[in-house]
């Protein structure tokens, strides 16, 4: 059993680490911090976990902390790059589901986070979280940064057609919509019902955070710098993320179907649909899949990739298990095989 603790587990994908976690055969939850919340029993918070989980919030404790082999972090963005140090040097692995890591140039992550890094001596070690790319690094990792809900769902969908070099990598675009929990759980004026129910609209049009990870994430990928215009939407919808992906391939040649196919055929958590199929976003809600569409409309040079995952699953709470799973040389569906909900 792996001993585990989650740092922050008050908000959406906290409550959904905790669902996953209490249900996995392999994992000895030991505790579960939250300044706000220090002494409420998590059931009390979270009702739909009574009878699963038996701890309380606690106040975080780098000692208590410590005697964990595994600690996450779904706490905002600034908080885990405060305490990994410590917990590395006391042997614990680490998964940030924040967005602490995810960049590796750190001056362009101060610049879109708008704060100084607290350990920028741990940013080069840490390892993308996205196992369909880095399973094998992943696998030796003490510490690992979980990808953003946007960058999974864009760069799955992107990837075969930028690793066989077939895409314009300089006018990628990417038009993504995401439920409301993607704001997370705090108040706010703009998440509320009467505001964004029967109601969608675009946001951070001239810039979004998650741009520069996507862009670090295909350039790689492409072995080049990446052209990509990237735009957020709201939708009114608790679940989901659906990614519209535009690409110009002007090689007719390829079977775009059978690419998908191959690139993703060993992947237990990407299902490529059959062609002329259109993603749902109600296919994967709770669910730690990503499921994708290829269209060519009127057999033009614009590739159309359809990208729908459940923000709170495979673009955060689910693909950190996997994670998780792969660290600590598991099976990698073990406590990921729920099937979604329908309706």
């Amino acid at each position: 059993m792996i001993k585990t603790g989650i740092v922050g587990g008050t908000g959406y994908t906290g409550v959904e680490l905790l669902r996953l976690l209490a249900a996995h055969p392999e994992v000895d939850l030991q505790v579960i911090t939250s300044r706000s919340e220090a002494g409420m029993p998590v059931s009390d918070l979270f009702p739909n976990l009574r009878g699963h989980v038996d701890l309380a919030f606690s106040e975080p404790d780098i000692e208590i902390l410590s005697q964990c082999e595994l600690v996450f972090f779904a706490t905002p963005n600034g908080i885990a790059m405060k305490m990994v140090p410590e917990l590395l040097a006391r042997g614990v692995r680490v998964i940030d589901l924040a967005a602490d890591f995810r960049i590796q140039d750190i001056e362009e992550w101060q610049k879109w986070y708008g704060m100084e890094h607290a350990c920028a001596e741990h940013v080069a070690e840490a390892v993308y979280g996205l196992p369909e790319v880095n399973r094998e690094a992943i696998a030796k990792a003490r510490l690992v940064a979980n990808p953003g809900c946007y960058p999974t769902a864009a760069q799955l969908g992107f990837l075969p057609l930028i690793e066989h070099g077939l895409a314009n990598i300089s006018a990628l675009i990417a038009d993504c919509k995401s439920g409301v929990s993607g704001a997370g759980r705090g108040a706010s004026v703009g998440t509320l019902l009467a505001e964004c129910s029967e109601s969608m609209k675009a946001y951070a049009v001239p810039g979004h955070r998650h741009l520069p990870e996507i862009s670090q994430g295909l350039s790689r990928a492409a072995g080049s710098d990446v052209g990509l215009t990237f735009l957020p939407h709201l939708t009114p919808m608790i679940r989901g993320i659906h990614a519209t992906l535009y690409a110009q391939v002007d090689d007719h040649s390829v079977d775009l179907q059978a690419l998908y196919e191959q690139r993703y055929a060993d992947e237990p958590f990407v299902d490529i649909l059959p062609a002329g199929s259109h993603a749902e976003t109600r296919s994967v809600k709770g669910a730690n899949t990503c499921r994708i569409a290829i269209h060519r409309p009127q057999a033009g040079n614009t590739v159309v990739v359809l990208s729908v995952i459940d923000n709170l699953v495979k673009g955060a709470a689910g693909q950190a298990v996997q994670n998780m799973n792969i660290m600590f040389g598991l099976d990698e569906s073990s406590g990921l095989r729920n099937i979604a909900l329908l309706p």
